[in-house]
């Protein structure tokens, strides 16, 4: 598995989404997947909701619920 074997994840397996948000493209067993993800702090990355992708598209569903996690995650963190 891809992270288990690095300590740093290659930026070919990365792809920003919209602003501070980013896709992890994982390819498993011949399925394709994809996490969202975020940085907070330079080095914590905080993982957010995935799915497994059947089109060339990502979903603008997902991205959306990406966003939202994004924003419940910052906002619970600055109380």
């Amino acid at each position: 598995m891809l992270l288990e074997t690095q300590d740093r994840i290659p930026v070919k397996f990365m792809r920003l989404i919209d602003e501070g948000l980013y896709e992890l493209r994982i390819e498993y067993q011949s399925n394709i997947y994809r996490i969202f993800f975020c940085f907070d702090g330079g080095r914590i990355v905080i993982l957010f909701n995935g799915f497994q992708k059947k089109s060339e598209k990502t979903p603008k569903k997902e991205i959306e619920k990406a966003k939202i996690l994004r924003k419940e995650y910052y906002g619970s963190k600055n109380k």
